[in-house]
């Protein structure tokens, strides 16, 4: 029999269900990451520089970012407490046995949740109501909140990957528990570096993008260029480190990750002068159709020597590595990974060069259409980054430990296809609504704009926030009937 067919024929009922919703609400969930972990960063720098230079459009700006840094925390709220659930609901065999070595990084990032809402409400709050000195100090740490939270996620996910920092019994239970260990893997510092920066980068290139679409459509004042230099520099500045971080952590997989590694690179047989792939496709007899080959590349990859050894699928039994398709998805994945981030290291080059010799922006058109789709781009990046990961890891949900299989929910699979389903609709109302408010907030940011231009009085943006005083309801714009209005503006 076929070795996938046989595969698929031994595995639970319920694996298919409970990985397709567990990919779908991850890769949902991951969307709005690189926001949560980098915008307060950026947000900041815009904020020091509107108080440093006495620059209202800055500080306008930052308080714009602000608002949609609450919005998108919020909504990041739902997905992830549903991303927390599905751990016990769907693995319980993996909290089971294992929760005590490496739930300590949920912990970790659940401290840091925590922190960061109350930060968040803070530093929205506190436009307009506390000294500007004060409101940034209490902003700045904003960005160590969402690094913790992002240390306490990569922890347990660097664990997954390279476990340690326990001992099993006879029972094959972990006992004696070293804490440290269980954080800092071998895994964690290039991982959790890879990822903090990719945020950065990411964050960086969707906020520029929204700018650059303004600029195209011919809106070329302060706001505009502002909005787009300040997001796309810090992006710009961090997108070749992260491409010198991306080979160190592959690297690092190569060492201590030998099997998914040949699986994100379609090695089948372990061998010295192994040729590189580009794309293509591995079939489950070893041989590989489509993709580009690039004669030795791989080993020198791995370690900068056409000599260099490079450990093939077949090293292990095929119970013991990834199927020849997923494979095949990690390996695509993977490459789709590098391609962008060697597009977007062009693309901070051509910045940084014309920026360097005339000290203002290109003026190309595709450019600046480039910039408009780097966003998009780089959070297409970071999925393919947590698909290799995961996907190259199989069978192990807890690397030569724990398969997939044995962690899975005993619960009926026509009752994961249902909630798969249901969550399905949820995520598509609850995003749906995370864009109309985005729109909304959008359009009455440019009204507001327009009044201030055309030299109408109106309202300034974001005067109202959550909680604080409302301003007073002009005359002309009281209620008819129903309802009354205070002094102040409350109701």
């Amino acid at each position: 029999m076929h070795t996938t067919v046989q595969l698929l024929a031994d595995a639970p009922a319920q694996m298919l269900p409970a990985r397709s919703l567990m990919a779908f609400t991850l890769a949902s969930h991951i969307i709005l990451v690189p926001m949560g972990v980098a915008l307060p960063l950026i947000t900041l720098v815009m904020h020091h520089r509107g108080l440093r230079r006495n620059d209202a459009t800055a500080l306008l700006l930052a308080r714009r970012w602000s608002a949609v840094m609450a919005v998108q925390f919020a909504i990041g709220v739902v997905t992830g407490t549903v991303l927390s659930f599905e751990f016990g609901l769907l693995w319980p065999g993996l909290m089971g046995r294992w929760g005590d070595v490496f739930g300590i990084g949920f912990g970790v990032e659940a401290w840091a949740f925590f922190l960061e809402a109350v930060l968040i409400a803070i530093y929205l709050y506190g436009w307009r109501r506390l000294k500007p000195r004060t409101h940034f100090l209490l902003g700045l740490p904003l960005p160590a909140t969402a690094l913790l939270g992002a240390f306490g996620i990569l922890a347990a996910n660097s664990w997954m990957n390279t476990p340690q920092g326990f001992t099993l019994d006879a029972e094959g239970n972990p006992t004696d528990v070293d804490i440290w260990k269980a954080i800092f893997t071998p895994m964690f510092g290039p991982q959790y570096w890879h990822f903090v920066v990719a945020m950065l980068v990411t964050a960086g290139y969707v906020v520029a993008g929204v700018y650059a679409v303004g600029w195209l459509r011919g809106r070329r004042d302060h706001y505009h260029r502002l909005g787009f230099t300040v997001p796309f520099t810090i992006a710009a500045v961090a997108t070749p480190v992260q491409f010198m971080l991306g080979d160190a952590i592959a690297r690092s997989v190569f060492h201590k990750q030998p099997v998914k590694f040949a699986a994100m690179e379609i090695v089948w047989k372990t061998d010295t002068h192994v040729p590189e792939y580009l794309f293509g496709r591995l079939h489950p007899d070893g041989s590989i159709s489509g993709g580009i080959k690039i004669p030795q590349l791989d080993s020198i990859l791995a370690g900068f020597s056409t000599d260099t050894k490079v450990v093939g699928l077949t090293s292990v039994p095929a119970s013991d590595r990834p199927t020849a398709t997923q494979a095949t998805i990690a390996h695509w994945a993977f490459d789709l990974m590098v391609v962008i981030g060697s597009v977007l290291v062009l693309l901070a080059l051509w910045y940084g060069l014309v920026w360097l010799r005339h000290r203002r922006l290109p003026e190309s058109k595709w450019f600046f259409r480039s910039a408009a789709c780097a966003g998009v781009a780089s959070v297409v990046a970071v999925e393919c980054g947590w698909i290799a990961t995961e996907v190259g890891r199989q069978p192990w949900i807890v690397y030569q430990n724990m398969r997939v299989a044995e962690a899975v929910t005993s619960t009926r699979s026509t009752a994961l296809w249902i909630m798969f389903g249901l969550v399905i609709v949820v995520y598509v109302f609850v995003f749906g609504s995370f864009l109309a408010i985005l729109l909304k907030m959008r359009t009455r940011w440019r009204l507001a704009d327009e009044q201030q231009t055309a030299g109408r009085p109106g309202e300034a943006p974001e005067a109202d926030t959550p909680y604080g005083p409302r301003s007073a309801v002009p005359a002309g714009d009281a209620p008819a009937s129903g309802g009354s209005t205070s002094g102040d503006g409350r109701s």
